[in-house]
């Protein structure tokens, strides 16, 4: 993995690094939309010289190069998605937990024909509201 991993990175114009390559593998293993500070705690005892800094300016890098996805789907805190195919994301105002959902269209069906003086290089569709888990709480 380790190699396609290094692939990846290469692929996206990023020299691979051991940091770059566990929050990559972390972000491809772990599809629960982590935060920096997630990543962090959860490599950090494995990698003690890892920084908090490292791995914010490593997913900064990802999500700019289009390697990873950045989600500002609450509006307070990113979170990082390793899956960039085209989908959309479910937020549960209840409980916060992050869902990827399909799309029914292919993303570029989504664009307006106000668009068309304008280069789009990203779609992000998001959902908000209530889990099933969360409504059956509630009723």
């Amino acid at each position: 993995m380790k190699t396609e991993l290094q692939n990846y990175l290469q692929h996206y114009g990023i020299k691979p690094s051991v940091q770059r390559i566990a929050i990559l593998e972390y972000l491809h293993t772990h599809a629960t939309h982590p935060t920096a500070e997630e990543i962090y705690v959860a490599l950090h005892p494995t990698m003690p010289t890892l920084s908090k800094t490292t791995v914010y300016n490593t997913l900064k890098l990802l999500a700019r190069h289009g390697a990873i996805l950045l989600l500002d789907i609450d509006g307070e805190t990113a979170h990082f998605d390793g899956d960039i195919r085209p989908h959309a994301h479910f937020l549960c105002h209840q409980c916060r937990h992050i869902w990827d959902l399909p799309l029914a269209v292919a993303p570029e069906a989504l664009l307006l024909d106000e668009l068309e003086l304008f280069q789009v290089d990203d779609i992000q569709l998001y959902y908000k509201g209530l889990c099933r888990a969360c409504q059956q709480k509630i009723d």
